[in-house]
Order: structure tokens, then C-alpha cells, then sequence
């Protein structure tokens, strides 16, 4: 058995959201770009290559990644460039998407032999929590003003607009992409190709997928663009597990049980956004809380129903550890980081890799 704490991605179940993402390719037209924001582990981009048509990106190490990695079609998008790594962004990318109007024409001329796109915020969102508003007030990402974005339409071809997360709500993605047309009509009018982004949960059980693929062949034709999408969680959904082993039970009025893991380290968005983490099947008498090994007192995993009372040893498998949490993992406390495993389609299991003290040391000086 792999020594816990690992990550294990399962093929099997990576590849259901790998085929409802080329279906919805074939019957919309859409192309389907990763993104690297939430899912970077590299193991499996070249499983993952034979569904999607490339990678996008938010800064010069993601894209490097994606053109090296996972190869096909590579996006550079980043809320700012730096002086120093614009060239090297440029030299990896097919398509580089400026965040603003400045950044856009300040790297006029070291951008001059890509493809270039700017984004667009139509000042509405599916988001229901502030953190993650791309439309909130005050907001950095993307151009608001129509005829600000006008005079510069001959310096680019098309635009990426990402104002979903979370979204399984097909009629509200079709009433904020309603919006997006009254409010940019005129400009997606002069555009060759239009990213809607990411966070679509098109890969849901329940999500209607030909509603979804009809209406984004609608737009298309309607505008004449390629139409790019770029999902992160809906192409990684339910494919992986955090993998870790019971290391001590205490009472304190609740049934408490430390596990060699964290929170804090190795699924930290949970922990920024508020949310228990996922236990299956949740059913049992033997109600638990499944905590953290850092010192971090909100170091929690959640309350848990269990058949069986939960004992020193025992394994857990935490459920849907990849979107944005195996790319935020980190070295708080020094706990040890967590392996990442693959288990193939014929259900053999391999490590891909282990991390250990010197890992630790050169993260820091």
C-alpha cells in the first residue's frame, strides 16, 4: 500500500468528464481549453490531450507548462504581465490575452506575432460568494467600457469573457450570455474567436448538455467566432481523492479524529472558501470530526457520519481533491506532503511522485 498522505487520480473516472467534454466539442463546435489555474498535475495531460484541444493559462509558469506539457493549443492570460517575462510568455503561446487596454498596448510590439485578445467583464456573475466575484465592484478583471475598447479592435482578433463559477444553472448561463451579447454585441460583431471561460459545471450529472451545445452554436453563428471554452473543475469533477490514514482519537463533546493530513496545506481552498470537505457514503451512527494534523485550530475537515467508530489506523478517501487543491498545496507546518498516484484504466495503481525533506527545504532559503 502507498504510505498516506496521496493523491490518487482514477482514470476511469477522469475519463466521464474527458468524454462529455469532446461530446459537447462535436455537437457545439466549442473548442475546450484546460485550465491550469485549477488542475495542473501533468500526469495525465497526455491522457487528457486526446479530449481537448489545449491549455489556458494565468501567468508565464502556467503557459510554459501547458506549451511543454500538455502541447496542442496554448492561451497566456494574466491579470498583469511583468517587463521581464513578456517575451518568454509570448515565445510559448499561440494566443496572449491582455487583461486591460494598457497592458495590451504597452506590449504592442513584443505581442505583434501572436494572436492577441483582450478581456472583457460584463459586470455580471454567477458567483454568489464576493471572494470570487470577477464581476464585483471595484473589479481589476477586464475592460468594462465598450468605447474604450473600440479604438483598439485593430490590434486584436477576439476576447475572453469568464464571468461563470460554480455555474450548473443552464438558464442563468444563458441569461448572462444574453447580456454579455446586449452589452458587446457591436464588438463581438468584429471578432474572430470568444472565450467564455471556465466555470460551467457543463460535466454534472444532470446538467443539460444539448441545451448547452445548442446555444453555444447559436452565438458562434450568430457573431461568426469561434467560440473557446476553458474548464477547470468540470473537466477534473469527482476524479480524485486525498488518501489518508487516522492517527489519533480524541473526545473533547465530539468525537474527534487527527489524520496525517491538513487542510490548511493540502486542501486549502476549502478552508478560504468555507466548505467541509466531501466523505462518501456519509451514512453511519458513528458521527465524527475528521480533523487536521497542523496547528492550525480551523484545521478541519468537516463532521462525518461513519458505520463504524473511527479508529487509530483506519483509512479516509476525501472526495473531489483536484480542482483547485492539488495546485495550492503547500508546505505549512512542514507536513508532509502529499504523494500523487495514478490508478489506470485496468485499475492498476502507480506513484508519479513523492515528495519529501528535500522538497521541504528547497521551497524556502
Amino acid at each position: 500500500m502507498i504510505q498516506t498522505p496521496y493523491y490518487l487520480i482514477d482514470k476511469s473516472k477522469l475519463q466521464i468528464n474527458m468524454e462529455k467534454i469532446a461530446r459537447l466539442r462535436e455537437l457545439s463546435g466549442a473548442k475546450a481549453l484546460l485550465a491550469l489555474k485549477c488542475f495542473a498535475t501533468w500526469g495525465v495531460f497526455d491522457f487528457m490531450a486526446d479530449y481537448m484541444d489545449g491549455t489556458t493559462s494565468s501567468s508565464l509558469n502556467e503557459v510554459r507548462l501547458g506549451r511543454e506539457r500538455f502541447g496542442k493549443e496554448t492561451h497566456a492570460y494574466s491579470v498583469a504581465y511583468a517587463d521581464h517575462e513578456i517575451d518568454e510568455v509570448v515565445s510559448h503561446a499561440d494566443k496572449i490575452i491582455f487583461n486591460s487596454i494598457s497592458q495590451l498596448t504597452r506590449f504592442s510590439d513584443q505581442s505583434s506575432g501572436i494572436i492577441r485578445g483582450l478581456r472583457l467583464n460584463p459586470g455580471v456573475s454567477s458567483s454568489t460568494f464576493d471572494l470570487a466575484d470577477p464581476a464585483r465592484p471595484f473589479s481589476r478583471l477586464g475592460e468594462w467600457d465598450l468605447k474604450k475598447v473600440e479604438p483598439v479592435m485593430e490590434m486584436i482578433s477576439g476576447f475572453m469573457i469568464h464571468n461563470n463559477c460554480e455555474n450548473g444553472d443552464f438558464a442563468l448561463f444563458d441569461r448572462m450570455l444574453g447580456d454579455i451579447e446586449q452589452k458587446f454585441g457591436p464588438l463581438l460583431k468584429k471578432a474572430e474567436w470568444v472565450s467564455l471561460g471556465g466555470g460551467i459545471h457543463f460535466t454534472g450529472a444532470d446538467y443539460p448538455l444539448e441545451q448547452f451545445a445548442e446555444r453555444l452554436k447559436r452565438f458562434s453563428g450568430e457573431y461568426d467566432v469561434q467560440v473557446y471554452l476553458e474548464p477547470g473543475e468540470a473537466s477534473i469533477t469527482k476524479s480524485t481523492t486525498l488518501e489518508v490514514t487516522v492517527l489519533d482519537t480524541l473526545y473533547n463533546g465530539k468525537n474527534l479524529a487527527i489524520v496525517d493530513s491538513s487542510i490548511e496545506a493540502h486542501m486549502l481552498d476549502l478552508l478560504i472558501y468555507r466548505e467541509s470537505a466531501k466523505i462518501e457514503p456519509n451514512t453511519g451512527g458513528h458521527r465524527t470530526m475528521i480533523c487536521g494534523k497542523s496547528c492550525l485550530a480551523g484545521d478541519i475537515f468537516g463532521e462525518f457520519d461513519f458505520p463504524a467508530e473511527v479508529k487509530i489506523g483506519d483509512r479516509i478517501s476525501v472526495q473531489d481533491a483536484a480542482g483547485y487543491t492539488m495546485v495550492k498545496k503547500n508546505w505549512f507546518n512542514g507536513v508532509q506532503m502529499p504523494s500523487i498516484a495514478i490508478r489506470e484504466l485496468d485499475g492498476s495503481i502507480r506513484t508519479v511522485r513523492e515528495f519529501d525533506y528535500a522538497d521541504f527545504e528547497h521551497s524556502l532559503s
